[in-house]
């Protein structure tokens, strides 16, 4: 587990501001996500969410959230989710997406990531389904995805 990640999100949440830091923060890492200018709001071992607000940067050309933008959002919670489930000794990357959309995506989303199966410490490389799905203001579920992460130990520092 990246005790890093929650150790800096758990002292930063406690302050005025803090939340909008640590996401700022992870954007500053991950610099693409910033054009969704998430938040993220809950962060633990097997579960987490994030949220993105609808606005001009994000808009289609029908006046819903676009697609990719949902992407991204699910990318950044379904990430951050692995980063802080996995065993320390092992280090992760995604493979591949599926996603569904179910609904004309309007006003706040609100994603939530929750890997398909416990995590493990392994010998050897596995795929570790990470689902995300994202819901409107309403409790809507406007789109789902299924986001293939695939764990592997991390190499070895001593030469």
């Amino acid at each position: 587990m990246s005790i890093s990640l929650l150790h800096l999100r758990n002292r930063l949440i406690r302050w005025p501001g803090g939340a909008s830091l640590f996401g700022k923060l992870v954007c500053r890492k991950a610099p693409y996500f910033a054009s969704i200018a998430p938040r993220i709001t809950a962060l633990r071992a097997a579960h987490g969410e994030a949220t993105m607000r609808h606005r001009r940067a994000v808009t289609n050309h029908i006046g819903s959230v676009h697609a990719i933008a949902l992407c991204n959002l699910a990318e950044l919670i379904g990430g951050l989710t692995t980063e802080v489930s996995i065993p320390a000794s092992m280090r992760w990357i995604p493979k591949g997406m599926t996603v569904e959309y179910l609904k004309k995506a309007v006003g706040t989303m609100h994603a939530t990531a929750t890997p398909a199966s416990p995590p493990v410490e392994a010998d050897a490389g596995y795929a570790l389904p990470m689902d995300v799905v994202i819901r409107d203001a309403t409790g809507d579920a406007v789109f789902r995805a299924r986001i293939d992460m695939w764990i592997s130990p991390r190499r070895s520092t001593r030469g």
